[in-house]
């Protein structure tokens, strides 16, 4: 494993520990954690329960994912993934419908994050949640998927945005795939996951990863225009995008300084002689009308 790896791996790890000790989880949730953590195990040498060592994303930028895998989707019918992909951008959240503390965070907040990027969830782009715990049923996403549909407030969504389980051998697949790496504690039943979503290109690419449980809907709504081929959005997301790199590091994207300027550099052109132009032609005008 390299440096860089490590470093992704690491990060959702923190996320994933900073999220479920939160205190406003409530004392039910922290109840579960510490049985959790009570039955990883010894700690590994960096400090870590044993149970978390292998927890985390590693990007994998521009990889496809299997769209051939098939998955069972909300209404307990077989679906290929590719079913979801071809026209639109897709925003793929790995999540378990039975999970005591963060996938519920995640969704949320990604809900959250939907209802303000000027975009409808089905027209512009679709969502994907994916449980990666086998035991979840077609009656589990169902029930999810009312929910979240309903927190993002526009009934016609769930055209867009579905909630799939699977067999074990396709999950891995599909999460090893996007470098979404979680551990199963038998003892609580219970997953050790990160928390994050990924924009994925309508042909099936990783575009972006985002970390966390709350998202940047200005950055979530550049990695759809980007991962579009910029074939939405307006001519503003077209500036941002031209202005803005993505950050793997951080999922984020950071300002270009030198394009900013070149952008700005244009515009002050584009005004100072639309300015010259327009009086020019207005000194000409004045003086035919004197002679």
């Amino acid at each position: 494993m390299n440096a860089k790896q490590l470093a992704f791996r690491l990060k959702g790890i923190a996320i994933t520990i900073a999220v479920i000790s939160a205190p406003w989880l409530g004392a039910a949730q922290a109840q579960s954690l510490g049985s959790l953590q009570n039955s990883t195990g010894p700690s590994s040498k960096d400090g870590l329960p044993a149970i978390l060592r292998h927890v985390g994303f590693n990007q994998r930028l521009g990889e496809h994912i299997p769209l051939d895998d098939i998955f069972t989707d909300e209404h307990g019918s077989p679906v290929r993934l590719n079913d979801y992909f071809g026209k639109k951008p897709v925003v793929l959240i790995l999540a378990y419908y039975r999970c005591p503390m963060l996938c519920s965070e995640v969704l949320s907040g990604a809900a959250s994050a939907f209802k303000k990027l000027g975009f409808e969830i089905g027209d512009q782009f679709n969502v994907l949640t994916v449980s990666f715990d086998p035991r979840d049923s077609s009656q589990a996403a169902a029930d999810a998927q009312r929910t979240y549909v309903r927190l993002y407030g526009d009934p016609k969504a769930s055209a867009g945005w579905h909630f799939l389980t699977g067999q074990k051998s396709q999950i891995d697949a599909l999460a090893n795939a996007i470098g979404f790496h979680y551990a199963f504690d038998p003892k609580t039943g219970q997953y050790a996951h990160a928390a994050g979503l990924v924009v994925i290109t309508p042909d099936g690419r990783l575009a972006q990863y985002f970390y966390g449980i709350q998202f940047s809907d200005r950055d979530l709504r550049l990695a759809i225009v980007q991962s579009s081929a910029e074939k939405i959005g307006s001519m503003v997301d077209e500036i941002l995008v031209y202005c803005c790199k993505y950050d793997p590091n951080t999922g984020r994207y950071q300002a270009l300084i030198g394009r900013i300027l070149q952008v700005a550099g244009a515009f002050t052109i584009l005004v100072v002689g639309g300015g010259l132009f327009f009086f020019f032609r207005l000194d000409a005008t004045t003086r035919t009308l004197k002679s």
